[in-house]
C-alpha cells in the first residue's frame, strides 16, 4: 500500500510504502479489538475500593441480648451487615482487575487496528513532527489546513519538546512517542497520525515479533 507523505502545513512531501500485513488487513476483527480494549482499560483501574468487613467496623464487641427469651431473633455483634453503622456484605475490597491476554493477540489487535484506520481513510503520514517555536495557534492553524480535529500523533522515537507543548492545549489531540503506541488509544481518536519514522518504527517492531 503506497500513501502520500505530507508536511505540517499541507505540502506533499512524497509518499511511503506501507507494508499491507499490518496496514493492509481488510477482514478487521472487532472481537480482538475488543478484548485487547478491555485488557488495557482493566489494567489502568487501581483498584483501591475497599469496604470495611466485621472484624474493621468500631463497635462493641458485647453480645446484643441474651440469647434466650426475648423472642427476637439470634444475634451476637452489633457489627453484622443488617445495623446501621454496621459491616457491608459482600462488597468490594482492593485487588487488581488486571488479566492476562496472549502477547499474540495484543499484536494482532494493534495490526488490525491500524489497518481499520487506513481502511477508513483515517490515516495520515506526516514528513516530521518538529516545530522551531511552541505556538499552539500555529499548530492548530497548521492542524486546520490538512483537516485534523480529533487525532492522535505518533511522532517518532521521541516527542519533539515544542510539538508537545504546542499540541498539549488542543483539543482531542494526543501525541506520543513510538513506544506509546496503543490500540485503545489508536481507536478512541478519529484519525491516526503517523510520522515517516513512526511508520520505520512500526514496522520494525512487527518484523523483529515475526523473527522471534
Amino acid at each position: 500500500m503506497k500513501l502520500d507523505v505530507i508536511k505540517l502545513d499541507g505540502a506533499k512531501a512524497g509518499s511511503v510504502d506501507l507494508d499491507d500485513a499490518i496496514f493492509g488487513i481488510e477482514d478487521i476483527r472487532g472481537d480482538i479489538l475488543q478484548r485487547v480494549v478491555t485488557w488495557q482499560l482493566a489494567k489502568r483501574r487501581s483498584g483501591n475500593h475497599k469496604i470495611q468487613v466485621r472484624n474493621e467496623v468500631s463497635r462493641t464487641s458485647k453480645k446484643m441480648y441474651k440469647q434466650k427469651g426475648t423472642g427476637g431473633a439470634r444475634h451476637g455483634s452489633r457489627r453484622a451487615a443488617q445495623f446501621v453503622g454496621g459491616a457491608k456484605a459482600h462488597g468490594p475490597v482492593v485487588r487488581s482487575h488486571a488479566f492476562d491476554l496472549p502477547k499474540k493477540i495484543r499484536a494482532m489487535a494493534l495490526r488490525h487496528a491500524l489497518s481499520s484506520k487506513a481502511k477508513a481513510g483515517s490515516l495520515v503520514v506526516l514528513d516530521s513532527a518538529i516545530l522551531t517555536e511552541a505556538k499552539t495557534a500555529a499548530l492548530r492553524a497548521n492542524f486546520d489546513k490538512i483537516g485534523l480535529k480529533n487525532a492522535l500523533v505518533i511522532a517518532g522515537p521521541e516527542v519533539d519538546a515544542n510539538f508537545k507543548l504546542a499540541a498539549r492545549n488542543i483539543p482531542n489531540v494526543d501525541v506520543l512517542p513510538n513506544a506509546g503506541l496503543n490500540v485503545y488509544d489508536v481507536l478512541r481518536r478519529h484519525t491516526l497520525v503517523l510520522t515517516k519514522d513512526a511508520v520505520e518504527a512500526i514496522s520494525a517492531r512487527f518484523a523483529e515479533k515475526e523473527a522471534a
